[in-house]
C-alpha cells in the first residue's frame, strides 16, 4: 500500500477506536432511554452547533472528483474515427462563457480559466444554490 493509503487506514482505525471508546463510556442511565427517543436524539438538533461541527469533521477528508468542463459536443462515430492528430472538434460552448465546475459529476459552480505559475486553474465566479442543485438532481 502507498503512504497515503496507510495514513487513511491509520485515521480510519483511530476513528473506529474512538467510536468504540465513546460507546463503552456511555452512562447506564443513557442506555435505558426509550428506543424512539434515542433515535430522534441521534438525528435531531439536540446539541449546540459545535457538536454538529464535530459530527461533520469525519467527512472532511473524503476525496471527491472535481471536474471543470470546457464544453461538450455530439459526434457521429464515422467522424470520430476520422479524427487524427491536429484535428479540431468544435464544442457547443462559446468562447468567454463560464465553465461548469462539477463535483462527482454534479454541477456545483461556474468559473473562468486563470493561469497561475504556468498552470491552468479556475476562478469560481458563481456557486449554484443548494435549492438549484436539488432541482437539477430531480430532472
Amino acid at each position: 500500500m502507498s503512504d497515503d493509503t496507510d495514513a487513511i487506514m491509520d485515521d480510519w482505525g483511530a476513528a473506529m477506536a474512538e467510536q468504540t471508546a465513546a460507546e463503552t463510556a456511555q452512562p447506564a442511565a443513557a442506555a435505558k432511554e426509550a428506543p424512539a427517543r434515542s433515535i430522534f436524539k441521534e438525528f435531531g438538533n439536540s446539541g449546540p452547533a459545535t457538536e454538529t461541527h464535530n459530527d461533520i469533521d469525519f467527512i472532511l477528508d473524503i476525496p471527491v472528483q472535481l471536474t471543470v468542463e470546457l464544453g461538450r459536443t455530439k459526434i457521429a462515430i464515422k467522424n470520430l474515427l476520422q479524427l487524427a492528430q491536429g484535428s479540431v472538434v468544435e464544442l457547443a460552448g462559446m468562447a468567454g462563457e463560464p465553465m461548469d465546475i462539477l463535483i462527482n459529476g454534479c454541477l456545483i459552480a461556474q468559473g473562468e480559466v486563470v493561469v497561475v505559475n504556468d498552470k491552468f486553474g479556475i476562478r469560481v465566479t458563481d456557486i449554484i444554490s443548494p435549492a438549484e442543485r436539488i432541482r437539477k438532481l430531480n430532472k
